[in-house]
């Protein structure tokens, strides 16, 4: 048995663990969320397009369409976790005294939430008039 642990290679043996353990996870959800960002970016931009020129009554009743809402939490959804994961790779890069890294991923992370928490309460208030 001893014997098939030396044929993996390096990189078998660190397959889904980057040095701390748990970079390449980090690495693929950033990955992930950029893909799902094209379409849901161009069918945001689309969507703000057609709210020009509208008064408050008729962009409120298009943001308040169900395809509309999904679409916009979506969009909220994978921008903030694309942000907050893009954010924390930068502080993890470049700040090198330990306290202040671990003060500003925790505040990353409650700035990502509470922006995507807010967004979400917008969509979610004018689709069901909350």
């Amino acid at each position: 048995m001893s014997e098939l642990k030396h044929i993996r290679t390096p990189l078998a043996r660190v397959r889904g663990f980057g040095s701390a353990k748990s970079g390449t996870g980090a690495f693929w959800h950033q990955r992930v969320t950029a893909i799902a960002n094209i379409p849901l970016t161009i069918a945001a931009v689309f969507i703000v397009i057609s709210l020009l020129g509208r008064n408050q009554p008729a962009a409120a009743q298009t943001l308040g369409s169900p395809t509309v809402a999904i679409i916009m939490v979506l969009f909220i959804v994978s921008i903030t976790a694309h942000m907050r994961i893009g954010m924390q790779v930068i502080i993890e890069d470049y700040v090198h005294d330990e306290l202040a890294k671990l003060t500003l991923i925790v505040a990353n992370s409650f700035f990502a939430v509470a922006v995507g928490l807010i967004s979400v309460y917008g969509v979610l208030k004018l689709s069901f008039g909350l």
